[in-house]
């Protein structure tokens, strides 16, 4: 026999042994000194003596009945002996794997190609995006929120909740016509404040530059500008009274130089505009108001791009820019401007202009909007080839900021200056690109078609995506409305987590209305999550042993469980819709009803809630608040108490406690001033609403027929001779039903408008 240490097993001699016992015995003898289970590797001779056998040995051959059974085991198939399936046998029954389900994929609206598309970075879990920022001359407004806060809650679901690796860009326009004007009306009426003019010159000043408004309001024809104009002159005119006054008496009067600023600053403008050159100047104004951005953005909890380019840095890297599309064939100098040939580049083989908006090209009103108030003089427009054409690079003008390059002084046109950025960090492609909705045209279109005559391709964008309007109350936003609502005039009215609601609330590719109703469901929502985490925090707090925390689960314990994974199921499904946010805040929502029955019915039948299983609920759904960015900080469970006017609602198990009367006197007091406070923002808010009716009712009568569906491009995308849409936002044309239904919107409106005209002619 071989010994114990030899590596493999010698059962040849038992072929010789004929009786079976004598067989069975010396095999047990045999394999009572080596292991034959540890690193066994069954050989020929195995099989051999296995067969020999036939049957399994005797029951007191403890060791050869151990090798018999795990040579069955290893050799089992459809031919085993039926004795060997008995019961109490170790044998190894067949396996296969389950079938599973395909998992949902994440799917993005792409305006490229205006469908719902599986998201598949270019480079594995990497995401280059870029988002175009502000142009920084006046205060950020609701309307940038609802892009900033929109793009930020996209930004961290994917990197949070899809974990994907998020490079985000964004730029800042600091160099831009709105900001080159108002740089020079507020230097030059500094000026002439720091003159010290008299109150007869100020008269003079104001009677001279009322002559150019009054001409420029009777030729506004747009009805919301035409208000803000007359308001502006009403205001003028109440404070000329007074001045005469003062004139006569030989004092000053600051009051007409205030509410005439406007009017001044213009006509100095347009009277020595030309003569400020410093660049210095034009600088002042973007970084000011920059600065005010990024203070909002904090506040709001959106979180700072990982790399943010401003224009005025990039001016080098911009004529780089703009002379490689000249080289390439797709631009044209003209008078010292450089123009971009959509003609040229359109009829190229590899590329197409105006992807996002075809429809829209020859739109000479987007067309002009695009290139600049400074910029659309009868003597630019005819420096192009086609007005199609788009300025790369603008000679400038006296009194406008300048840099050198190869074909004289000037600056960068408006949608180059993203092309530029983004391309020295992002390279040839990126990933995501992200704006708003009225930016698809002309400024995102006429950005693809330049970099991708830069570069060569034509996928300088895999993903375009674009948030939906912002209007107030039903409303566009518009100062003569009186609606028009600064970021911080919005944080006045409620917290930053009240307002990242609000949008989650609603799906960020379609129009937001931001009104008291929507933000007092944004306060529902978030008081229904608030009094839910409240309570289980007081279920939590109850005394128990590290027993005690594990209960029996009975029917409720499993039903709620099983909605859990259910609604954490239909959360997932949904974001992976198009990050349907929406849907996801309403399953939570329905998870949270089921949990608050659950304890409601514990608490009837006198028994405590399962802990643990409450602890997993609350915790998933602070997470998914934290990954939503409605919730800072390392709270385990539920909002962080107090501070930045959040909620301070703190509970306590109840506790038997002496309180001396004056502090009983005072809490009294306290609950009294509470109560008189809520009753005074309710009677406030219900005038509020009541007032912001009557002007959304006047603004909604203001719009003629022809024009109410031609704001709404994000539904439509073709309309009749009288404005009546005929295609969806697709491209699709619409039908009948949806015709008749929009029908009586259009008659309704028709006898609104017709109403005004009349009340407007009666003077009421």
């Amino acid at each position: 026999m071989a010994s114990a240490g030899d590596q493999a097993f010698d059962y040849g001699f038992l072929l010789g042994i004929t009786e079976e016992l004598q067989t069975s015995q010396a095999l047990n003898e045999y394999l009572s000194c080596r292991s034959y289970v540890a690193g066994f590797c069954p050989s020929a001779a195995d099989a051999e003596v296995f067969a020999l056998l036939g049957r399994p040995p005797l029951l007191h051959h403890v060791h050869a009945l151990r090798w018999y059974r795990h040579i069955a085991a290893l050799q089992l198939g459809p031919e085993t002996p039926p004795e060997l399936c008995r019961k109490g046998k170790r044998l190894l029954p067949p396996w296969s794997p389950p079938t599973g389900s395909e998992p949902p994929k994440l799917k993005l609206y792409n305006s490229l190609t205006r469908n719902k598309e599986v998201f598949v970075p270019q480079n594995g879990k990497r995401v280059l995006w870029y988002c175009c920022g502000p142009t920084v001359y006046d205060a950020s407004h609701m309307g940038h929120a609802r892009s900033y806060i929109s793009f930020d809650i996209l930004r961290r679901i994917l990197m949070n909740y899809f974990r994907y690796d998020v490079f985000y860009c964004m730029n800042i326009t600091d160099i831009d016509d709105k900001i080159i004007r108002r740089a020079r009306q507020n230097y030059l009426l500094e000026q002439y404040r720091q003159k010290k003019p008299t109150a007869s010159q100020i008269l003079k000043d104001v009677l001279t530059s009322r002559e150019p408004f009054q001409a420029k309001l009777a030729e506004t024809t747009d009805p919301d500008k035409k208000q803000m104009l007359e308001k502006l002159d009403s205001a003028v005119s109440a404070a000329l009274g007074p001045l005469q006054g003062a004139v006569e008496s030989g004092t000053s009067d600051a009051v007409l130089l205030e509410e005439a600023k406007d009017l001044l600053s213009d006509w100095l403008d347009s009277q020595f505009g030309s003569q400020v050159t410093e660049n210095s100047i034009f600088s002042l104004l973007p970084k000011y108001w920059e600065g005010e951005y990024h203070k909002d953005m904090e506040a709001l909890n959106v979180l700072p791009p990982d790399v943010l380019t401003r224009v005025s840095e990039y001016v080098p890297e911009i004529v780089d820019f703009v002379k490689k599309i000249v080289d390439n064939g797709y631009g044209y100098e003209s008078n010292g401007s450089v123009y971009f040939d959509t003609a040229k580049f359109d009829s190229s083989h590899n590329h197409s202009y105006a992807k996002l908006v075809p429809e829209a090209v020859g739109d000479q009103k987007a067309l002009e909007e695009g290139e600049g108030d400074l910029s659309i003089s009868a003597d630019r427009l005819s420096e192009k080839r086609s007005q199609n054409d788009f300025a790369l690079w603008k000679a400038s003008k006296p009194g406008e900021p300048s840099w050198e390059s190869p074909w004289g002084k000037g600056r960068p046109g408006w949608h180059i200056e993203c092309s530029a950025m983004a391309g020295s960090i992002l390279g040839e492609s990126m990933d995501i690109h992200g704006g708003g909705f009225d930016l698809r045209f002309p400024h995102h279109d006429n950005e693809l078609a330049q970099s991708e005559a830069y570069f060569e391709n034509d996928h300088w964008v895999r993903y375009f995506l674009h948030t939906g309007h912002l209007t107030i109350a039903g409303c566009k936003m518009s100062k003569s409305l009186k609606n028009f609502i600064t970021i911080k005039d919005a944080l006045a009215k409620n917290t930053a987590r009240q307002l990242r609601l609000a949008f989650l609330m609603h799906s960020w590719k379609d129009t937001l209305d931001y009104s008291n109703n929507t933000m007092e469901s944004a306060i529902q929502y978030e008081k229904f999550l608030n009094e839910f985490f409240l309570n289980v925090k007081d279920i939590l707090r109850t005394p128990t042993d590290i027993t005690g925390q594990f209960e029996k689960w009975e029917a409720a314990e499993i039903d709620l469980n099983k909605s859990f994974y259910g609604k954490r199921s239909a959360v997932h499904e949904a974001l992976c819709d198009n990050i349907d946010t929406r849907t996801a805040l309403e399953e939570m929502r329905a998870l949270v009803s089921h949990s608050n029955s659950y304890m409601a019915s514990r608490k009837s039948a006198r028994l405590m809630p399962n802990r643990t299983l409450l602890q997993t609920i609350a915790v998933y759904l602070t997470d998914m608040l934290k990954t939503f960015g409605a919730i800072e900080g390392t709270e385990a469970i539920g909002f962080p108490v107090g501070g930045n006017g959040e909620s301070a609602d703190v509970r306590l198990p109840t506790v038997m406690k002496l309180v001396d009367r004056e502090t009983l006197l005072k809490e009294k007091e306290e609950k009294r001033k509470v109560l008189e406070e809520e009753k005074r923002r309710k009677k406030e808010d219900a005038a509020r609403k009541k007032q912001e009716q009557e002007m959304a009712k006047l603004a909604k009568m203001k719009i003629p027929p022809s024009e109410m569906f031609r704001s709404e491009l994000d539904k439509y995308s073709a309309f009749d001779d009288k404005g009546f849409p005929t295609h969806d936002s697709e491209g699709k044309e619409i039908s009948k039903g949806q015709i008749k239904k929009l029908r009586k919107l259009y008659e309704v409106q028709e006898k609104l408008y017709n109403d005004y005209l009349q009340m407007s002619q009666n003077g009421s």
